[in-house]
């Protein structure tokens, strides 16, 4: 088996429809045949699996259909989370058909943590600090600001899956004079070898100095430390140069497609 083969077969039988072992009291977790279902997961629910179990035609339009009419009947938006090599090959068109509409298309990249972790390197004046305590977010919302974004309430919801669980979550910002101008975390999903990358804005006038590859090396020295083997990134198109140069390898992609409720009427 390639390389390609072996992280891409790694990531579908560990992480793809994994859930956790400690969430929050407020997320609830359904099945439904091969898909894992996810309510009040931050500001939308998630449908995940490993496999569509083979289903096409009816069955599978009948199981789309449900999963819009369970999220429906909440009122809440939610994504189902595809990948390249899923099949079959129209599943896109049958979630469309459905209601549901593609945002924009990352590109799944693991690397190997031996290969990744090391000692970050920061420009001058520039510190990592780890938020562990509630008091501590305020750094993200104030990053938050900086991007002229009025809803928090995903920072809220780290909090809570913080505080729910605190050995499967690290949430890392970089600072320089008491400003917050990068950020980043790390999820260590139970029972896995993977730890998993997310956030990663920095500021633009931050940019192009290293600061979020040292996010990177920070990271994957704590999932060293964990013994975790692999680290696993949906990756923009402006992070994924950064991290292939870093060791990191493609191996397929993702696409959030998403079913949001339309405005509420009067009767």
């Amino acid at each position: 088996m390639s390389e390609v083969g072996e992280l891409l077969s790694a990531y579908d039988a560990q992480l793809r429809g994994h859930v956790n072992d400690r969430l929050p009291d407020s997320v609830r977790v359904e099945r439904d045949g091969p898909l894992v279902r996810t309510l009040r997961f931050g500001n939308r629910g998630f449908v995940e699996y490993r496999d569509v179990a083979g289903l096409d035609g009816e069955e599978l339009e009948t199981l789309i259909a449900r999963q819009v009419q369970v999220f429906a009947a909440r009122g809440e938006p939610f994504e189902w989370k595809l990948h390249g090599h899923d099949r079959p090959a129209d599943l896109p068109d049958r979630l469309r058909a459905a209601g549901l509409a593609p945002e924009e298309t990352e590109t799944i990249v693991i690397g190997r943590v031996e290969v990744i972790a090391g000692e970050p390197s920061l420009p001058d004046g520039v510190v990592i600090h780890e938020l562990r305590e509630p008091g501590d977010f305020a750094r993200l919302v104030q990053l938050d600001d900086s991007m002229s974004h009025e809803d928090h309430s995903w920072i809220d919801s780290l909090a809570d899956e913080r505080a729910a669980d605190p050995q499967g979550l690290s949430i890392l910002v970089a600072e320089a004079g008491g400003r917050t101008v990068c950020d980043g975390w790390v999820r260590f999903p139970s029972d896995t070898e993977f730890a998993t990358f997310w956030g990663g804005f920095t500021l633009p006038a931050w940019r192009r100095r290293g600061i979020y590859r040292a996010l990177v090396a920070q990271r994957a020295k704590l999932a060293a430390e964990r013994g975790r083997r692999y680290i696993e990134v949906d990756a923009s198109d402006d992070s994924r140069p950064i991290l292939e140069r870093l060791g990191f390898i493609p191996v397929t992609t993702t696409t959030p497609y998403v079913w949001s409720p339309g405005p509420a009427t009067d009767s």
